[in-house]
């Protein structure tokens, strides 16, 4: 089994082979209570992620799929990721930026083209800039929020696989 690196990726993945059937594995997860863990299964897949009084901002959630390989051993596919809801905002407010960014870049060329004032374009284009910049930071400040809870729910896992 190979061990979690100390830094944080987008959407770290890993694998664990493991003794015991798809079914036991799935009813382990199901009967685990443990605050501040909340435990989702939708057949072979298992979504674990922290209550709303742990959660917070950059708080992470882990996804495990569990298959069988014979009678006996079973693979887990594990992933973690973002809240699904704040990753969709996210990507919205990117390409909304983005789309604006387009859009003023082809208003001051035009006004160029036109021989007209074109600065309050350049202006609210840098702007935008800054604004990409401010969502990129505060994706990386919820990144590193999120790290030790990742951390947790990987602890999690191993503690209810046995």
């Amino acid at each position: 089994m190979k061990k979690l690196p100390n830094d944080i990726v987008l959407r770290p993945r890993f694998q664990l082979e493991i003794l015991g059937k798809r079914e036991l594995l799935l009813r382990k997860f199901l009967d685990a209570k443990k605050d501040p863990f909340h435990i989702k299964c939708l057949d072979n897949h298992i979504f674990i992620k922290f209550n709303t009084q742990a959660a917070h901002f950059g708080s992470p959630q882990l996804h495990l799929e569990i298959d069988s390989l014979d009678e006996k051993t079973s693979k887990i596919y594990g992933f973690f990721g973002p809240n699904p809801t704040l990753w969709t905002f996210f990507m919205f407010l990117h390409f909304i930026v983005a789309t604006l960014f387009i859009i003023v870049g082809i208003w001051a060329y035009v006004s160029s083209s036109l021989h007209k004032p074109y600065g309050l374009q350049l202006a609210f284009m840098a702007l935008l800039v800054v604004i990409w910049f401010a969502l990129y930071t505060f994706g990386q400040m919820g990144k590193r929020k999120g790290k030790p809870q990742m951390q947790e729910l990987y602890a999690f896992m191993m503690e209810t696989l046995g």
